[in-house]
């Protein structure tokens, strides 16, 4: 499970922040999913819950924004939301697209105290 090792650099990058920040600890971060990253975001929770105990993190609220497929038709220009992992254009059914969102991960958020 690679969460696990997400989980690890996540706290990492929380201490640098503490310290950098003169804080104490966090109390809240907020983690944006892409659908595709590969990521389980139940697994991450799970890891995440595990790991944090006796480290800065231990009273922080862990939240997950789960960011679906967002893509740009090459052909008719539209952009949009997928809704399922149907990758097909909604507006001319074209399948030449550019995935804009929804395949990483990232740190949205850190609130120190």
């Amino acid at each position: 499970m690679h969460e696990f090792s997400i989980v690890q650099a996540l706290l990492e990058t929380c201490e640098t922040y503490v310290k950098e920040n003169n804080a104490q600890k966090v109390s809240k971060l907020i983690v944006k999913i892409g659908v595709l990253s590969g990521v389980e975001p139940d697994l991450l929770q799970r890891a995440f819950d595990t790991f944090k105990e006796k480290t800065i993190c231990e009273d922080a609220i862990f939240e997950l924004n789960i960011q679906k497929v967002v893509i740009k038709c090459l052909d008719c220009g539209t952009t949009s939301t997928l809704n399922k992992h149907e990758f097909f254009c909604p507006k001319c059914d074209s399948n030449v697209l550019d995935v804009l969102d929804g395949e990483e991960m990232y740190l949205m958020s850190l609130e120190l105290d």
